[in-house]
């Protein structure tokens, strides 16, 4: 039996890895290494972070994005966007550095037995670990409108669908978003001519700008230092504290995860988005109908006016939604087990340990504990280090398969109280 299995190959489970790995732990990776940015993103698109915010962690920090592009002779330059294609190899050569045989299959079910956990290989192999590190990425997330719901994939995907934008090319598409991906994807649409416009709830977009210089007077970084995740000392609390962000009030800490960092385009897609895209803002689909080859939907402004526009596939970059009855791979019982806060994301102690012991968490469905930087790249470093503590932890102290009977469970509450 394993001490840990990892669960998942992208930044945060490879990262995971190395650390385990640097530790002493026996180890299983399972995963292909940054499936969901070789596979779900078009070519042409790039990472919003900047490059030294983007490196994968392992714990002599050398293999870092940087060091890569050094390597490729690639520049990695603050203020100058990576191609999210030279981030997928960098993470694919951090796997071949850092990570000690990584098992390309995927896992197709885990369930909890004594001792530990038990996880069945998409080819029927099963492993048995004594602790798991669920790090599944973005894709089980996706969240599509109510009222797109109901078209089939013909008419309707979502953003993370796409490694390839091609079949839309001398088609007419409608975007739903306005964020990032959104707006990203309706520039390479239209570059690659294809009729595309957006349509956006918020009733303007909204744009970060060009990041100051990394060297600036002291003044300027006193007021608004440079962190993870942009200029500002709330964004810099978010991204380089996020043991102490857990330790706000929970309805804080909700507040935060479903409102910081909202939909923003980056400065170095505006230009593509103006002078080429059609933008209807201040809209929300109320209905859709997909029939011929075709798609109506109906609109409603915030005024309550509405409007209809026909379009041949619409692709909702409508973000993620982590919510424990996504975590499909889990046997029911096992999910069933989770405690879960307001969102429905699944409860986290202070180690990203879940409310089923040896059971670990990482990446997009810890944002509600640990804050914003759990959305992106930037917050691997601290999962990293901190998740296999707390596995060394656990294996000290005893890791037990199966579910905490009933009467035995705390509120999440409690749980923050005693500091799990």
């Amino acid at each position: 039996m394993h001490d840990l299995l990892v669960v998942g190959a992208g930044p945060y489970g490879l990262s995971i890895a190395s650390h385990a790995a640097a530790a002493g732990l026996d180890l299983r990776v399972l995963g292909r290494p940054m499936a969901s940015w070789r596979d779900h993103m078009p070519p042409g698109m790039f990472l919003k972070s900047e490059p030294w915010a983007s490196n994968l962690s392992d714990p002599g920090g050398r293999l870092r994005l940087d060091a890569y592009c050094a390597e490729q002779g690639v520049r990695a330059g603050h203020g100058e966007p990576i191609p999210v294609g030279t981030f997928a190899s960098y993470g694919v050569w951090f796997a071949r550095h850092g990570v000690p045989g990584v098992d390309e299959r995927t896992v197709a079910r885990i369930a909890a037995v004594p001792g530990g956990f038990e996880a069945v290989t998409e080819d029927g192999e099963v492993l048995r670990a004594r602790t798991v590190a669920l790090a599944v990425g973005v894709l089980p997330f996706t969240e599509i409108p109510a009222a797109l719901r109901g078209l089939g994939p013909a008419y309707v995907s979502h953003s993370s669908h796409h490694g390839d934008l091609g079949r839309f090319r001398g088609r007419d598409v409608t975007v739903v978003g306005g964020g990032q991906a959104a707006l990203e994807t309706a520039a390479l649409l239209a570059e690659q001519g294809t009729r595309v416009r957006v349509v956006a709830r918020a009733g303007r977009l909204r744009w970060n700008d060009v990041p100051p210089p990394w060297e600036r007077p002291w003044t300027q970084s006193l007021r608004a230092p440079h962190s993870g995740l942009g200029c500002g000392w709330r964004n810099w609390f978010y991204a380089e504290r996020p043991g102490l962000f857990r330790r706000l009030p929970a309805a804080t800490r909700a507040r935060v995860a479903a409102t910081a960092l909202g939909p923003a385009g980056a400065w170095w897609v505006r230009d593509r988005v103006e002078s080429a895209v059609e933008v209807l803002l201040g809209h929300e689909v109320a209905a859709a109908y997909g029939e011929g080859g075709a798609v109506r939907l109906e609109t409603v402004s915030r005024a309550g006016e509405a409007a209809v526009l026909d379009t041949e596939h619409v692709i909702a970059a409508t973000g993620f939604r982590a919510g424990c009855e996504r975590l499909g791979l889990l046997a029911d019982d096992l999910r069933g087990g989770l405690r879960t806060v307001a969102d429905g994301s699944p409860h986290v102690g202070r180690d990203f340990e879940s409310s089923v012991p040896g059971l670990f968490m990482a990446g997009l469905v810890t944002a509600s504990g640990f804050g914003p930087a759990m959305r992106f790249v930037h917050g691997a470093s601290f999962t990293a280090g901190t998740l296999v503590r707390g596995v060394r932890r656990r294996l000290r102290t005893g890791a037990r398969g199966g579910l905490i009977p009933a009467p035995a469970r705390r509120s999440p509450d409690a749980l923050d109280t005693a500091g799990r």
